[in-house]
């Protein structure tokens, strides 16, 4: 299973804030909108995406190419969905779960 790339999705109080502290920490904003709240920071391979007011908590996120293949292997291991991709599209699509400390990861495939 390709799960894509790897970010940390950070709920953020402040996205001004927080987007002055990680361009300190060598971070440079690669995508996003800040009006509409949310940007997506790069230093070299890592990636932070920062996110005011989308959901609570920080989310672990991957990229995949195929969210839809993904979520049918999670399907199959009997890994409970919070949220699942819609099996009759092609496209852009998302799923969550949560890891076995409650951790919640998002799969989202943007192509």
């Amino acid at each position: 299973m390709n799960l894509g790339t790897f970010s940390v999705s950070l709920s953020v109080k402040d996205l001004a804030a927080s987007r002055k502290f990680y361009e300190t920490l060598g971070f440079s904003a690669i995508f996003g909108d800040a009006d509409q709240g949310w940007l997506i920071l790069q230093n070299g391979e890592a990636k932070i995406g920062l996110f005011h007011g989308m959901f609570e908590g920080n989310l672990l996120t991957f990229n995949p190419t195929d969210a839809r293949g993904i979520q049918r292997v999670l399907k199959a291991a009997g890994i409970p969905l919070l949220a699942e991709a819609d099996e009759t599209t092609t496209g852009p699509a998302h799923l969550t779960f949560t890891d076995p400390d409650g951790n919640t990861i998002l799969i989202d495939q943007h192509v």
